[in-house]
């Protein structure tokens, strides 16, 4: 997965893009800009964007760039991508609990 947002993750931030289920895409329903920002500030599922540095240093890598995850509800600081205008979310290393390894 290349990094267009414009951000580079430091130290033991991971990079972390909102992942957008098929099944909340085929709603009929429009939910306002801001709503659904504070709505994607709760989802737990996300895509790993860019690994910082000094990510897990005392164990193997738990993640890479690509994979769907599952992070902290609430976890880390969300930020709009000054390259490509999309929602993204820097959490810490330790907020990655669990890959998401079953695809619709």
């Amino acid at each position: 997965m290349e990094n267009k947002s414009g951000f580079s993750p430091l130290g033991r931030a991971v990079l972390v893009k909102y992942y957008d289920a098929p099944e909340r895409m085929e709603s009929m329903i429009v939910i306002p800009q801001t709503v659904q920002e504070r709505m994607n500030m709760l989802e737990q599922q996300a895509v790993i964007v860019e690994v910082g540095p000094a990510c897990w240093p005392d164990e193997p890598p738990r993640a890479a760039a690509g994979d769907r995850v599952m992070i902290s509800r609430m976890a880390g600081t969300a930020a709009v991508g000054p390259a490509d205008g999309l929602s993204y979310r820097f959490v810490n290393d330790r907020d990655i609990f669990a890959l998401v390894t079953h695809r619709e």
